[in-house]
This record gives C-alpha cells, sequence and structure tokens, in this order.
C-alpha cells in the first residue's frame, strides 16, 4: 500500500435506497487516488467488485455534476470523465466538498453516499486503509438491487435468504474487514 502519507481522511459510507441503513466509516491515506478509494469501498462494504462502478461529485461553481471512473475508450459519451487512477482524493475532499456518490453495479444500481467526515493525524502502529465502525452486511452482489433485496429480507420474492447460504442481514464484525492493495488490481477494469 502507499506509504507516504502523514494525514488520513475519515469517511462514511452509506449505501442508500435501503432501511435499516448498511453504512462503514473509513480513514484512508492522504495520498490516495479515486481508484484507490474504490478498492477500499469495495472491501469495506463487502462487494466483489465485477462490475462497473463511478463517483459522482458536485462542482461546487457551476454545480455541473462531474464523473471520475475508469474512462471506457469503447463507450462514448458526452459526458466527461475524469480518469479515477491518476485523481487525488485530496483534491476534491477538501476545498469544502463534503460528499460524492459512489455507484456500484449499473444494473442492480447500488448508491452510496460518501460523506466526507475529517482529516487525521497518521497514527503510528496503525495499518490504512481501515474500517472502524459500521453497521449491517452488505447485501448478496447480483441480488436485484436495493428494492429486491428489501423484498428478499422481508420474505416477500421468490429468492430466500436461505438462497445465499444463510445470509444474516444484520450481522458486521469490524474485525472481519480486509484490505487488498489497490496497486494489486491496476490491470483491471473494474
Amino acid at each position: 500500500m502507499k506509504k507516504d502519507f502523514t494525514q488520513v481522511y475519515q469517511f462514511k459510507i452509506s449505501l442508500l435506497n435501503i432501511k435499516p441503513l448498511i453504512w462503514r466509516r473509513i480513514q484512508v491515506p492522504e495520498n490516495y487516488t479515486f481508484w484507490d478509494l474504490h478498492v477500499a469501498i469495495q472491501n469495506a462494504m463487502g462487494w466483489v467488485g465485477y462490475h462497473l462502478h463511478q463517483f459522482t461529485l458536485l462542482d461546487p461553481l457551476t454545480k455541473d455534476r462531474i464523473f471520475v471512473a475508469d474512462p471506457d475508450e469503447e463507450f462514448t459519451s458526452d459526458l466527461m470523465v475524469i480518469p479515477e487512477r491518476n485523481t487525488p482524493v485530496i483534491k476534491w475532499f477538501s476545498a469544502g466538498r463534503k460528499s460524492a456518490t459512489y455507484e456500484y453495479d449499473f444494473g442492480d444500481g447500488w448508491e452510496h453516499k460518501i460523506t466526507f467526515e475529517k482529516i487525521l493525524p497518521r497514527e503510528k502502529g496503525l495499518k490504512y486503509p481501515r474500517c472502524i465502525a459500521g453497521a449491517r452486511a452488505c447485501p448478496p452482489e447480483d441480488c436485484g438491487g436495493p428494492w429486491n433485496y428489501q423484498d428478499i429480507c422481508a420474505g416477500k420474492s421468490e429468492t430466500t435468504l436461505a438462497d445465499y447460504n444463510d445470509f444474516d442481514p444484520e450481522h458486521f464484525d469490524v474485525t472481519e474487514i480486509e484490505f487488498d492493495d489497490p496497486a494489486k488490481y491496476s490491470d483491471l477494469a473494474w
């Protein structure tokens, strides 16, 4: 993982359109890029990571939406996409920007609110990134998005929790979260 940093950025990641709330509080090195943050969110939430994703930020001056993602040369659009692999998080979560949206799996439409909480000094002896708090299990991959997931949990779907190896939606243990080195995925497009 990246080593040259003296500060860490603390974020709260909340999965939208799910009640009760599923969330994580993570701390990442100040030198993280959006790609690195993507990998940290995947790890902290419990996603597998084989779907497309993007960050959406609001320009404080123009109020235009800014997209940060891994640009796809095969997909053309009029939207401007800032490359996530070389765009530092520190550039966007300073100067008054406090939140962004992280969308994962465009088919299921999992939207996460990223709230920038504070900057802290790096603590010696701690490994970063790290998850310091959270609640509830991340939904299983490909379960149909927030509305179908809530139907599964409420017993209103043909699919049941037993179909997901007795998945427990209330389970969360911060000590079970392990973070991957983002460089490990440098050749992947997820």
